[in-house]
């Protein structure tokens, strides 16, 4: 930094003594061109002495300034580095978790299609099943029904068969077959004691 100060300071320093010389060496004022030079190099010289002066007593000051601004730009960027790395860090995260929810989602999914088509088969099983005990049930209830329907019309043709056999006998029944029927009766009854 005092380097780059004292190059400006020899700088401004050349370019007035150069002007100077410049300025003497016009012709056309004889008189006041001593005075002229001698006027230009003190205001050179004031010139030089005040901005002396001010790298001496600014330079410090601004250098802390400026050192100070730097380390606040460090933290700053130390700062925005950290928050980025967490910001990253926190995407791959949820990166992570959404890449993990996809997955479950896929096989709650496809657990939920399993079972569904588990409990679709369990279902018609199911319905098979009742089918065929209702169509068993259905065979028995008609089986019955038969059975009962083959009973009745069995009684009432014994009914009727009796009826008629009565009937029958009523009118070619005679005494005579009566009292032979007893006998026959009787005759049998004896045999068996």
């Amino acid at each position: 930094m005092h380097r780059q100060i004292k190059a400006v300071l020899l700088s401004l320093l050349l370019v007035g003594l150069i002007s100077g010389i410049s300025f003497a060496s016009g012709g056309g004022h004889e008189v006041a061109s001593g005075v002229l030079l001698k006027d230009f190099l003190y205001r050179i010289f004031n010139f030089a002495f005040v901005i002396a002066i001010l790298v001496y007593f600014l330079a410090k000051p601004i250098k802390k300034g400026l050192a100070g601004r730097r380390e606040e730009i460090k933290e700053t960027l130390a700062e925005a580095k950290r928050i980025k790395e967490e910001a990253e860090a926190k995407f791959s995260e949820y990166d992570r978790k959404l890449a993990q929810a996809t997955e479950e989602i896929a096989k709650i999914s496809d657990s939920i299609r399993r079972e569904g088509e588990l409990e679709k088969i369990k279902i018609i099983e199911s319905a098979k099943l009742m089918a065929a005990k209702i169509e068993q049930e259905a065979g028995n209830a008609a089986e019955l029904e038969v059975a009962k329907a083959r009973t009745e019309l069995q009684r009432e043709a014994v009914q009727l068969a009796v009826g008629i056999a009565e009937e029958l006998l009523k009118k070619n029944f005679t005494k005579e077959d009566d009292t032979r029927l007893i006998d026959e009766y009787m005759q049998k009854v004896g045999e068996l004691h």
